[in-house]
Formats: C-alpha cells, structure tokens, sequence
C-alpha cells in the first residue's frame, strides 16, 4: 500500500485558537500587512465561533457574565442582557471572523508544535481523521484554558456523580439531589445563586474563607493584577488561579446570597467518603453530586515537543510584555500574565507585534 501523505503548507504564521486573544492577534497580523491563509492561518478546534464561550449553559446569560470585552476596532454594542451569554459570543465573534476575512480553519485541533530542525516551527493538526502540517516562521499559542478543568485530590473515595465547570449544561439536571459545589471563584458563586432559583439543595467548599472585596473595576486595577501574575511567570512559576489575583467582587446579589446562607462557605474538604465528603471542622455532608468549580490550567499539551516547562511546572516567560516564551517563533498569547479574560484583549496584540517584528528581523537577515 502506498502510505498516506500529509500536507504540509508553508505560512508565515499559525494562529492556535479563535478566542479573545487568537482573534486580537490575527487583527493585529492583518495590520501588519500579513493576509489570512495567505501569509498566516488561524486554527480552532471548535466547530463553531466563539472560543471558551461557545460552550456555556444556556443560563448563563449575558448579564451575569462578568464583562466581554470588545474586539478590536469592533464594538459589541449593547445586546440584550437576558440572551445567553454563548449565543451572544458566537455571533459577536463569528462576524468578526467575516469583518476580518480570517478565514477561521475548524475543526482543526493543534496537536504538536515542535522544532523542524531548520528553522521553521512544525504545526501538527487533526480534525476527523485527516491531518494537516504546517511550517511556520511563527507560532501564537492562544489556546487559553477551556480544555484543561483542574480537579484537586483529596483521600477518599465518592460514589456519586462528579462534573467539573465544563460539564456543566443546565441547573435543572440537579433537582432533587443534592449538589456540593467546590471553588473560590466567581464560577462557584454563580452555580450556587443558579442552582438555588431551581430550589436545589447546596452546600459550598473553599480552602479560604471567600475573598470579598468592595472594588472598582478599571484599567489601573487590571494593570496591577497582570504585574502580580507576571512576577510568578517570569520565574516560571504557575500562574495560580484567577480569584487569588482579584478576590469576588461584591455585588448586590452575592451580599443577598450570603445574608441567605446560600454564600457561606463549610470550609475546605479533609476527605470524600462514598456518600459525601468530610470538612476539617470536623462536620459530615452527605450529598448526590460534587461540582468542581475549581479553576482551568493552560492548554499547553500542544507545546510538549518543546520542552518548555520550568521545574516550578510554569511556562518561562521572556520578556516584560509577558506573552514571548524562550523558543524561536513561538509566542504565548494567553500562557503568562494575560491567560485571563480581562488580559487577552492586550495578550493577541502583544503577540502580534513581536510576531512581525521577529519576521522583518528575519527578513532583514
């Protein structure tokens, strides 16, 4: 039999991932004088537009997202805050992906990006079987967090059903059992005011007593978070999570969820027994299901044939713009300070214009 032979196509650049900072990122490509599938293509292995949001729950609607911010030199404009916040993405970003003539490349999921030994990075892709290389002079990976929910270990053993933020479809999958929903963050919050308006039956876990804190959100407060993060990964350390940089912003509904009980959280876990979990106070809880809401780690699995890891287990990175890491060609746009959603508006430029200035550096050669 003849083996089968995998194409390789030449570009100047691949995109990896059609999110905030993916997209932010070909924008600023195009700026640059570089043209979609021509010059640099933009992969995404969803089948649809719309990134990480793509795949929310129906109710989670546009209101209680905590801000989308707008692409650039394309505003969102006002959408009604009782649609689905996933229906609202998908549409804002699919026609952006028209306005920008990108072309957008998906299914294709990246598998491997690694050293071609002559220069050029090689990009392995898949989608249904098929495959597709490219060789590239440079490489943006955007691939944020949505494929890797974190679920930490605890002794034990639990029978009952368990799901993570990414399983999550709709709060009436829950009623008559009762649900333990574990995490600090906004996303645990959210679940639990979501679940108790179906009237079912919670109880919630954090390692720290919830973080409130009376806040305004702006620019300057951004800032200082993305310079707290990016001391961790220029030691190439991780990143940690996102509610130990910016707390849980109150807001009037959380204050009456925790007037309720609803947010007031049992503690951290000491251990799952078959039928539930024990806390370290001491106390027992049976419950029916444990959601995970316990935060995402960056999509890197790609990056492996690199070796990029430190032994702190974070991605090292090179400069002060927190986005280059220490390969040639290859740029993290959303790997260091900027892997949440309020830095991956400024990640996709960043990566962009060191892109184009590593390809006319290299023109110039």
């Amino acid at each position: 039999m003849t083996p089968c032979t995998v194409p390789v196509l030449r570009r100047d650049v691949v995109v990896v991932g059609a999110g905030q900072a993916g997209l932010s990122a070909a924008h600023f490509l195009r700026r640059g004088g570089l043209e979609p599938r021509a010059d640099f293509e933009v992969l995404d292995a969803n089948p649809t537009p719309g990134g990480a949001w793509s795949h929310r729950w129906d109710a989670l609607t546009l209101g209680d997202a905590h801000g989308i911010h707008d692409l650039p030199d394309f505003p969102l404009g006002e959408p009604d805050p009782a649609e689905p916040a996933r229906e609202v993405v998908r549409r804002y970003y699919g026609a952006y992906e028209r306005h920008e003539a990108l072309q957008v490349q998906r299914p294709w999921r990246v598998t491997a990006v690694e050293d071609s030994g002559h220069g050029p990075l090689l990009v392995h892709a898949a989608h249904d079987g098929r495959r597709r290389d490219y060789l590239a002079d440079a490489v943006i990976s955007a691939t944020g967090t949505w494929d890797r929910p974190y679920v930490p270990r605890y002794p034990g053993h639990f029978a009952g059903a368990q799901l993570t933020t990414r399983d999550f479809r709709a709060p009436e999958d829950f009623r008559g059992r009762r649900v333990l929903v574990v995490g600090g963050g906004a996303s645990a919050v959210q679940f639990l005011l979501l679940l108790e308006r179906y009237d079912v039956s919670t109880v919630w876990s954090t390692r720290r007593p919830p973080q409130w804190v009376d806040r305004t959100v702006g620019p300057r407060w951004g800032a200082e978070v993305e310079r707290r993060v990016a001391s961790k990964t220029r030691a190439g350390l991780p990143a940690g999570s996102v509610v130990s940089h910016t707390g849980l912003l109150r807001r009037p509904e959380y204050d009456a969820g925790i007037a309720r009980g609803t947010l007031v959280s049992r503690g951290p876990i000491a251990r799952l027994t078959e039928r539930g979990v024990d806390f370290t106070d001491g106390s027992h809880e049976d419950v029916d299901v444990i959601l995970w809401a316990t935060g995402f780690r960056a999509s890197l699995g790609h990056l492996t044939p690199l070796r990029l890891r430190e032994p702190g287990g974070g991605l090292l990175v090179a400069d002060d713009a927190g986005s280059r890491v220490p390969a040639p060609g290859l740029w993290g746009g959303v790997s260091g300070p900027r892997a949440a959603t309020r830095g991956a508006p400024r990640a996709g430029p960043r990566a962009a214009r060191g892109t184009l200035r590593l390809l006319r550096d290299r023109a110039a050669a």
